[in-house]
């Protein structure tokens, strides 16, 4: 089945699905780059691994606890005394899981330098606790080097990162830092309804810098994928949408005969 929208699949980020839309997007993205930029450099897909925790869910009802006492002048006789205790509870505890994220790192092949780090962002960069600490440190490192800086954000839900939640609203973001332009950054930011911009990506001063155009590497992978088998149409996104965009999202959809 064909990619039903002009631009970015806001199905595609459901949490269910988004953790294969990443990894696709990043090696796709990566095997597209590969030829592009041989024999000077070479594309190579990295990762950063750490320890977070999931979000504590009450899970259970208040407990009965049933005990024995002995009974004024009788100590032989017991009195079974029922005690309610509406604070015992089941609850789930956040346990530590082990998160890997992918990027990628263009690396000049005489120097073995990073020219350029792609981030593809995730749904715990943009929510605050430690996946957004670390992604920050991480970003801040890059921003303090000489490394260019190209940051993708496709998904509507969480925090915008740093100062871009100060700008005007748009659905999804690209930022591109090149490193002789600091402080001042290239911010491509588009909605639901707009094509996904294509993009120089940047490399050595005056090289030729190859395009990139995420647009035709999400149809591809909706298609490789078979996103469509997974995806019903007739339920709405997760996350929602606002009122103006579901009524175009409908539209679209049975124009295409995707709702029933």
């Amino acid at each position: 089945m064909s990619y039903p929208f002009p631009g970015m699949n806001p199905y595609l980020e459901n949490p269910e699905l988004w953790s294969e839309v990443h990894s696709r997007l990043i090696v796709n993205l990566a095997d597209s780059l590969g030829p592009q930029l041989r024999p000077n450099y070479r594309v190579a897909v990295e990762k950063r691994t750490y320890m977070d925790a999931s979000i504590s869910t009450l899970i259970g009802v208040s407990d009965v606890a049933i005990l024995s006492s002995p009974t004024q002048g009788n100590q032989s006789s017991t009195n079974s005394v029922v005690l309610s205790n509406p604070y015992k509870i089941t609850v789930r505890l956040p346990m530590p899981e082990e998160v890997t994220e992918r990027y990628l790192e263009i690396r000049e092949i005489s120097t073995g330098k990073v020219i350029t780090v792609i981030e593809i962002l995730s749904p715990k960069n943009k929510r605050t606790g430690i996946g957004r600490d670390t992604y920050m440190k991480k970003r801040l490192d890059i921003l303090a080097s000489f490394t260019h800086l190209v940051e993708i954000d496709l998904l509507r839900s969480g925090k915008p990162i740093d100062i871009l939640d100060k700008l005007p609203a748009r659905d999804y973001r690209i930022l591109i830092s090149r490193s002789e332009q600091r402080p001042l950054a290239e911010l491509l930011g588009f909605t639901l309804r707009d094509s996904i911009p294509i993009f120089s990506l940047p490399l050595t001063l005056h090289e030729q810098e190859p395009l990139i155009n995420l647009q035709q590497l999400l149809n591809y992978i909706y298609e490789k994928g078979s996103f469509d088998l997974a995806i019903n149409y007739n339920q709405q996104p997760i996350p929602p949408l606002n009122e103006a965009d579901t009524i175009w999202l409908n539209d679209l959809l049975q124009q295409q005969n995707l709702r029933l």
